[in-house]
C-alpha cells in the first residue's frame, strides 16, 4: 500500500515504531559505551600529548560529579554514533515509502556515503587538526600560568571539534545530493564562491577556540577544498540533465 494512502493514525504508529526502535538501539549503544568509558576518554585525550608536561601529567576534575557526568556524556554521544546507521535506516524506511523510485535511489546511496565521510572527517580533525590546536593551547601563557586542565572542559571541547568536522566534511555530499535533485546548479554554486571563503574563515574562528589565525586556518581550508570538491561533483550531478533547467538557472 502507497504511504499516501494510509491514514494519519497509521502513519503515527508507524513513526513511533521506528523511533521506539531507534531510542533503544541508542540505549544499548550507549550502555556498551560506558562500560568501556575509560577507553573512551583515553582515546580522546590522544590528540594532547603535552598532557605529560602538565603536574600529574594527566587532567583533573574539580566538582565531586563531574567525572561521571563526561563519563556519561561521551559514552552517550559514542553510543548515539554507534547507533547512527540502524537510527538512519529507520529514518529511511519511514520516508522511503513517500518517495518516487528515482528519489529512493539518491537516499539508500547517500545514506553510507554520509557516514562514511563523516568518520572521515573526524578522523582529520582528530589526526590532523586537533594535535597543533591542543599544543598551542597547552604552552600558550605557560611561562605565565601552570594549566590545570579540567576533564570535563577538555572532552566537551574534543567532542564539539569532532563534530562538527564530521559535519564540515559532508558538504560535498549535500551539494551533489542538491544539485542531483536540481536545488542548486554549478553555476550557481561557482558564482557563490567568494562567499563560501568568507563563510569559511567564519566558521574556523567559531569552530576553534583559538584567536589565532593559523589554527583557524586550519579549520578553513579543508572547508574551502570542500565547497570546491562539492562544485565538481555538482557539474557530474548535473551531467546529463535536460537543458531548461539549466536555462532556468540562468534567467534567474
Amino acid at each position: 500500500m502507497n504511504r499516501q494512502s494510509l491514514p494519519i493514525r497509521d502513519h503515527l504508529l508507524e513513526l513511533r515504531r521506528r523511533m521506539t526502535w531507534a531510542a533503544g538501539s541508542v540505549f544499548v549503544t550507549t550502555v556498551i559505551a560506558f562500560i568501556f568509558h575509560e577507553h573512551i576518554l583515553i582515546l580522546l585525550m590522544g590528540p594532547a600529548e603535552g598532557f605529560v608536561d602538565i603536574p600529574n601529567g594527566k587532567p583533573i576534575y574539580t566538582d565531586l560529579t563531574e567525572f561521571l557526568g563526561i563519563a556519561a556524556k561521551a559514552s552517550l554521544l559514542v553510543g548515539l554514533f554507534a547507533s547512527l546507521p540502524f537510527v538512519l535506516y529507520q529514518v529511511v524506511m519511514f520516508v522511503a515509502p513517500g518517495l518516487n523510485p528515482k528519489e529512493r535511489k539518491y537516499l539508500y546511496a547517500m545514506l553510507p556515503i554520509s557516514l562514511i565521510v563523516f568518520v572521515i572527517g573526524a578522523a582529520f580533525g582528530y589526526r590532523i587538526l586537533f594535535p597543533p590546536m591542543v599544543t598551542f593551547l597547552l604552552t600558550f601563557g605557560s611561562d605565565v600560568a601552570t594549566p590545570y586542565i579540567r576533564i570535563g572542559n577538555y572532552v566537551n571541547l574534543m567532542l564539539s571539534l569532532l563534530f562538527w568536522m564530521g559535519v564540515i566534511f559532508e558538504t560535498p555530499v549535500v551539494i551533489f545530493f542538491l544539485a542531483k535533485i536540481g536545488v542548486v546548479t554549478p553555476r550557481f554554486l561557482a558564482r557563490q564562491r567568494r562567499w563560501a571563503v568568507v563563510a569559511a574563515f567564519i566558521l574556523g574562528a567559531i569552530i576553534t577556540p583559538t584567536f589565532d589565525p593559523i589554527n583557524q586556518t586550519f579549520v578553513a581550508a579543508p572547508i574551502i577544498i570542500l565547497y570546491e570538491l562539492g562544485i565538481w561533483l555538482a557539474k557530474l550531478a548535473y551531467r546529463g540533465r535536460p537543458a531548461p533547467d539549466m536555462n532556468l538557472d540562468t534567467e534567474s
